[in-house]
């Protein structure tokens, strides 16, 4: 039930990103002849006065069908409500309505968040560094034995206490230790365990293990005193988790060869998606407004068979007065997409290895 919860927010994201283009045409009089959330065999369709709706059997995906080009469709070729024949800021605006509609959406569930859960007013600091991720196999900290879920409880014999220091503390120990072994005392599944890593020496002069690190603990929440707050601390949050998003693909582009493995593809969200289900159910809306952000970020990027590749596509026009010759667009968008979707097969198939059931398999 936890991985359909989590199927279940990524197709919810993607209708409000389908959506948002969907009705910014049709707000402005433009044909929409098909809507279909999902990919692959219909399974169930309506036909209405002026469109198509689908839903097919794959959920992770989603378009809207323009008639444009549609050799069935019996509208003249210079009908002024067709996509193409709309001025440059009118396409404009269809092609990012999905990217916005995904930031709104994204703002308005941290907002309920807030008032569901509340607003935190301090934590709960228990001894110890809680490890939320080793980032790959490769990283000394997983050459050393260290897991996910662990429990740091020392560092080279100094016990990290129940205080916000705990965390700096150990990092200090990991980065001003490069290429020299630390010991670790750890706590996993109520055993303890001693294990020595050996940071390695990072670009910046410092050492580091590969390891995402918390505080452990848990923070303290309080109702909001009224909406206004609950919509100031969505705020607070969106422009955090935005930020973050943007600067992490800064990362992946500008330092490529170590940042590739943290590309997380669909099977690696929903078993993300599933986790978070099953230790708590409201954290499903924290991770479907993150999912969100993301999913607007990717999408305007410049690259070919995404929406900011088609507004690329608009610019170049808007620039030149008119539109690059169609054989080159075609070309273009018909080799994003195929690198798309090889990077798409590419993750599934990585991020499905790499489930711990199937793993056990392979034992």
């Amino acid at each position: 039930m936890n991985v359909l919860a989590a199927i279940a927010v990524l197709a919810l994201l993607i209708l409000v990103h389908e959506l948002g283009h969907f009705m910014a045409a049709r707000l402005q009089g433009i044909y929409a002849n098909r809507f279909s959330l999902g990919f692959g065999p219909i399974l169930w369709k309506y036909q209405g006065p002026e469109t198509e709706y689908a839903l097919r059997a794959f959920p992770l995906g989603g378009f809207v069908g323009f008639p444009d080009d549609d050799p069935e469709s019996d509208i003249p070729a210079d009908d002024p409500n067709l996509l193409r024949n709309r001025p440059v800021l009118d396409r404009a605006i269809v092609i990012s309505a999905g990217v916005i509609a995904n930031l709104i959406f994204a703002y308005f569930v941290l907002v309920v968040h807030s008032g569901i859960v509340g607003i935190p007013s301090g934590f709960n600091y228990q001894p110890g560094v809680y490890v939320g991720q080793v980032i790959s196999e490769n990283t000394p900290a997983a050459q050393a034995g260290i897991k996910s879920g662990d429990l740091i409880l020392a560092v080279n014999g100094k016990d990290l206490p129940a205080s916000e220091q705990a965390r700096p503390s150990l990092m200090k120990e990991i980065q001003t230790h490069p290429n020299k072994p630390i010991d670790l005392n750890i706590e996993r599944d109520s055993q303890k365990l001693s294990l020595r890593v050996r940071p390695e020496l990072g670009a910046d002069g410092q050492g580091r293990i590969g390891v995402q690190l918390s505080a452990n603990g848990k923070s303290i929440y309080r109702r909001p005193q009224n909406i206004g707050e609950a919509f100031a601390l969505g705020a607070e949050q969106f422009q955090q988790i935005f930020v973050a998003t943007v600067e992490g693909f800064g990362k992946l582009i500008t330092n490529f060869t170590e940042t590739a493995s943290q590309v997380s593809g669909p099977v690696a969200i929903v078993e993300a998606g599933a986790k978070l289900a099953e230790s708590n159910t409201l954290s499903l809306l924290y991770f479907a407004a993150v999912i969100s952000i993301n999913l607007a970020v990717i999408n305007i990027l410049p690259l070919p068979a995404l929406d900011g590749g088609q507004l690329a596509f608009l610019l170049v026009e808007g620039l030149r007065g008119k539109p690059l010759p169609t054989r080159i667009q075609d070309g273009v968008m018909q080799t994003g997409l195929m690198l798309l979707l090889g990077l798409g097969i590419f993750l599934i198939f990585r991020d499905t290895a790499n489930l711990e059931g199937v793993q056990k398999l392979f034992r």
